[in-house]
């Protein structure tokens, strides 16, 4: 199984060479990917970018890029560029985004995200498949009087949604190359996500997409502190409809109940539980909320676990 880390430096003094840092730490460590969120603070694209490009062999991706606010041709022309200053490692992820940031940051309205999503998804495969596009949709257009293909990334770009509704799932499967999955437990991904991921991509003729579960979680002998603050930085994600849903389908009742939290044995057994109900990828986020030595820790069995 792939295992890959969420790096998350904007703390730093330097968030560039924090990242870079803690990259090369992650590549030593045996871990096969980085991850980049994407705020309103540093591009992540561009910053998954520099990564992969200061640390070889190590793939690289956001998780994810908001639909609202955003355009195809855009995306595509970072995802490109970033495609080719790491030679083929970098993975693109999309997300429907939220209403508070759209609404509230974009000043845009959230309607109809999921035909946003597949509108935007169409063009964009266009665009990072052929370096051309013309699509004229409801709610985009993407038409390329001029060449749209950034030499060097000819192979394409992995397109990813963070998807876990049945709408979004189905969009994904027909359009994507898989999804990543946030807050979602084994549960929830072997009963419901998984299943209806690999319907929809049969159903439209193409191969099983890729899962790349986003798991909080930390090795720590602290278990009921580190527990304590998870609850308090992922309380956040319960106003959101689409996470307190599959927060419920995980059987839990808080998101930081479906964190992964506890000695090296019990991090792994979790690890298989997510192998198990479907996940061919799993990468680890949060992994700094217990301090260095817990975080180092962590590296250090997920690297085990991915040799």
């Amino acid at each position: 199984m792939t295992v890959g880390v969420a790096l998350n430096a904007s703390d730093a003094d330097n968030q560039v060479d924090a990242s870079v840092r803690l990259a090369r730490e992650a590549a030593e460590a045996g871990l096969h990917s980085a991850w980049f969120g994407q705020t309103f603070g540093a591009d992540s694209p561009q910053l998954a970018a520099l990564v992969g490009r200061e640390v070889p062999g190590l793939q690289v991706g956001t998780s994810a890029i908001p639909v609202f606010g955003r355009h195809p041709l855009l995306v595509s022309s970072q995802a490109q560029t970033a495609q080719a200053a790491t030679r083929g490692r970098y993975h693109l992820g999309l997300a429907l985004g939220t209403r508070l940031i759209t609404e509230g940051g974009f000043g845009l309205p959230f309607e109809r995200p999921v035909a946003r999503l597949r509108e935007f998804l169409t063009a964009l495969r266009q665009l990072t498949e052929n370096g051309a596009a013309d699509f004229r949709g409801e709610l985009l257009t993407a038409v390329t009087p001029l060449p749209a293909r950034v030499p060097g990334a000819e192979g394409g770009v992995p397109l990813l949604v963070a998807a876990m509704g049945p709408q979004a799932l189905r969009v994904s499967g027909e359009l994507a190359d898989g999804i990543l999955p946030y807050l979602a437990g084994p549960r929830a991904l072997g009963d419901h996500i998984v299943p209806a991921l690999v319907a929809s991509a049969e159903a439209a003729g193409r191969p099983a997409p890729r899962v790349v579960a986003l798991v909080h979680g930390v090795v720590t002998d602290d278990v009921e502190g580190v527990r304590r603050k998870a609850t308090e930085q992922l309380a956040f994600y319960e106003q959101i409809p689409s996470y307190a849903r599959v927060v419920e389908l995980s059987g839990a009742r808080r998101a930081s109940d479906v964190a992964v939290i506890g000695d090296e044995k019990t991090v792994a057994a979790e690890i298989r539980r997510y192998r198990d109900a479907g996940a061919t990828e799993v990468v680890f986020a949060g992994t700094e909320i217990a301090g260095e030595e817990d975080r180092r820790r962590t590296w250090a069995l997920l690297g085990e676990l991915a040799g």
